[in-house]
């Protein structure tokens, strides 16, 4: 017996120290609503408790931790596995060569800074997978986006090197840049290996010494010495992430509906705020910063991989554009420049009404606000803030929202 074409979904979230503390995690408050499995036992739902701090909602199926089926509680994944064609398809399978959910959507909620941090793109990732498979779970390169929810700060790829390069005339910067050298990329991955090599007196003195300069020492980016004291509060002024990111790196103030693309090798750090993520399957980090110094992956191993694009605050933007298979032209689509996924963003008012054409692969549907319905196939479904649809290949969605709807829906073709 064939299954239905949506399955509704059990997801649960993770906890960080990054993350915001209990209610005022909306990525805790979601997966309440979803509702949600409690981390630890498949059976037990999932309830926030206002002493821990929440950081991430995850809707796919990564085994870390997985999403079921909420009426069997039965993993998503094996329940793909099983009716592969009919909920992922022929296309899909063949491109990838698996009957894995190819992409991993989350909500996150961020208190301060995560690591300072790359994903290592297929090749470095299937190396140190084969080598280090505890702490590199998977061969694949992980290429992200990040759709704000509320104001988003982030750091993401490096400045353009005509800003960089004044920086590091000031005084307490010298030091790191190599004489006489014409500032270019190579130059700054030099320099930035040594910002993380720098010891803990050293960055302290220069953070201490930055920190004293009036803000017109810093050119266009005044942000420099304002941000120091809040970054140096969360992880110590000894922390060698504190002069990488303010110093090279794009400080980005996004609003909600605004977005970023961060490429495998990609250099990046969010800051604080709430935002919808997804990415390509995987879970393969190297940090640097803004963690404990014995949590940092080794310094010369993430600067030889560092990838040199986005080189401006411009180039990190991810837009969204109108989508052809939106009937009534309620819908956005994402479009970052990989294949694994795209992103789509329905906003309706009360009472309108939505068809999402069917699209040749899977979908993963978070209701993010407000309550409606959703026909599909004849069958009829109830949904509500925080709910989470699986949708199978070539199913069209027609969407009712009743007291205005909110979507955000990952998909693969």
């Amino acid at each position: 017996m064939p299954l239905d074409s949506v399955l509704q979904l059990s997801c649960s979230c993770n906890q960080y120290p990054w993350g915001k503390q209990g209610r005022d995690s909306i990525s805790a408050r979601l997966c309440e609503k979803t509702p949600g499995w409690d981390g630890e036992k498949a059976d037990k739902e999932f309830k926030i408790d206002d002493s821990k701090a929440y950081a991430e909602m995850w809707m796919g199926t990564y085994p870390v931790l997985p999403t079921y089926v909420k009426s069997s509680m039965e993993n998503l994944q094996d329940v793909i596995d099983k009716n592969a064609e009919q909920l992922i398809g022929k296309n899909v399978i063949n491109k990838y060569g698996h009957t894995n959910l190819p992409f991993l959507p989350k909500v996150l909620s961020i208190a301060k800074a995560l690591p300072l941090q790359l994903h290592p793109n297929k090749e470095l990732a299937a190396k140190l997978h084969k080598e280090d498979p505890q702490n590199f779970t998977d061969p694949n390169h992980k290429p992200e986006i990040a759709l704000a929810l509320s104001k988003f700060e982030a750091f993401c790829g490096f400045k353009p090197l005509d800003r960089i390069e004044p920086l590091f005339k000031i005084d307490p910067l010298k030091q790191f840049v190599p004489e006489h050298s014409k500032f270019d990329d190579q130059v700054l991955k030099k320099t930035v290996n040594t910002l993380l090599k720098a010891d803990e007196k050293t960055v302290s003195s220069v953070v201490d010494a930055l920190t004293k300069l009036d803000k017109s020492a810093f050119g266009q980016d005044t942000y420099i010495p304002e941000l120091i004291p809040r970054l140096a509060e969360q992880y110590d002024k000894t922390d060698n992430g504190i002069l990488v990111a303010l110093v090279t790196m794009n400080y980005l103030v996004l609003q909600a509906g605004e977005g970023i693309y961060i490429p495998a090798d990609g250099i990046h750090a969010y800051l604080a705020g709430d935002i919808i993520e997804c990415m390509a399957r995987s879970d393969n980090v190297l940090n640097t910063g803004f963690c404990p110094r014995a949590e940092r992956n080794s310094a010369d191993l993430f600067t030889s991989t560092l990838t040199f694009k986005p080189h401006d605050p411009e180039a990190c933007m991810l837009r969204g554009e109108s989508y052809d298979r939106s009937k009534n032209g309620k819908t956005q689509v994402y479009r970052p420049p990989m294949s694994e996924f795209n992103m789509l963003v329905s906003r309706l008012g009360k009472g309108e009404k939505e068809t999402l054409g069917a699209v040749d692969g899977p979908s993963i549907l978070l209701v993010t606000e407000g309550k409606g319905n959703f026909t599909a196939e004849g069958k009829s479904y109830d949904v509500s803030e925080g709910n989470v649809f699986f949708i199978a290949q070539g199913t069209e969605l027609e969407i009712d929202a009743a007291d205005g709807l909110f979507l955000h829906t990952a998909y693969c073709e």
